[in-house]
């Protein structure tokens, strides 16, 4: 595997991922309770950003606060204090800024930032979070997804961070695009496809979202990195051991 360029990725990321925090029945996605169980755990983790209507940088999968919150509204039509107001996780939380994020994390465990665009809001988002990002001294410990092209240009060109293009069964067109970024982060049925087949010889890939024991064996050695989700606490070594990088 010496053709593959590992030395600009924190060495943590190649020892899984967990997807929006190590999240289950107590501690809600993408909620400061999930991250500092990652923490905890020394693991890195995955987490979502929206643009709100003020500009400020709220952590979230989706853009409707539905499904997270029980309650109707959407980050691009709120303010942050309409937010944090208003808003509650299902544990009780409330939805954490990007800022707030980085200030519980002190750089301990690497992060990966999917950039939620909106409406072609891309390159907004994509500065604000630059700007949210000038304080992390170990670039390394921080690396950039998303679905659009666009809004990881922005930091492809400056080559300060490792940006990962997400692939999935209904993006597949954004392929195209794939030699602009460090790395591939595909979705987990995606593996055989030729062309992130091909990418995977020369590039660094990862595959997302592993949920069992099962679908992680399916994808030993045949990746980088892998983002995780669901799994128990006693099984986390074998995601640790599961990367190619760290078998052969």
């Amino acid at each position: 595997m010496g053709r593959i360029d590992y030395s600009k990725y924190d060495d943590r990321l190649f020892k899984g991922i967990a997807h929006r925090g190590y999240h289950n029945d107590k501690f809600s996605e993408n909620g400061l309770f999930s991250f500092e169980k990652a923490i905890e755990l020394n693991l890195a983790f995955e987490l979502d950003v929206h643009l709100t209507l003020d500009k400020k940088l709220v952590v979230c999968h989706d853009s409707s606060l539905k499904r997270v919150t029980n309650k109707d509204g959407s980050i691009e039509k709120l303010s942050l204090k309409d937010i944090k107001d208003n808003y509650r996780l299902l544990d009780g939380e409330t939805l954490p800024t990007l800022d707030e994020v980085l200030s519980l994390n002190k750089e301990r465990v690497p992060i990966v930032i999917e950039l939620k665009t909106y409406k072609g809001n891309f390159y907004t988002l994509a500065k604000e979070v630059n700007k949210c990002l000038k304080s992390i001294k170990n670039k390394k410990s921080v690396t950039l997804i998303s679905f659009d092209p666009r809004a990881l240009l922005f930091f492809s060109f400056k080559k300060e961070y490792t940006t990962g293009l997400l692939i999935c069964q209904k993006r597949l067109d954004i392929l195209a695009f794939r030699h602009f970024f460090s790395y591939l982060d595909v979705e987990f049925s995606l593996l055989d496809n030729k062309k992130v087949a091909s990418f995977a010889r020369k590039k660094v890939v990862n595959v997302w979202t592993i949920r069992n024991l099962d679908e992680l064996s399916k994808v030993r050695k045949r990746i980088d990195m892998v983002t995780f989700e669901l799994l128990k606490e006693e099984d986390l070594k074998l995601v640790k051991e599961a990367s190619r990088r760290w078998i052969d």
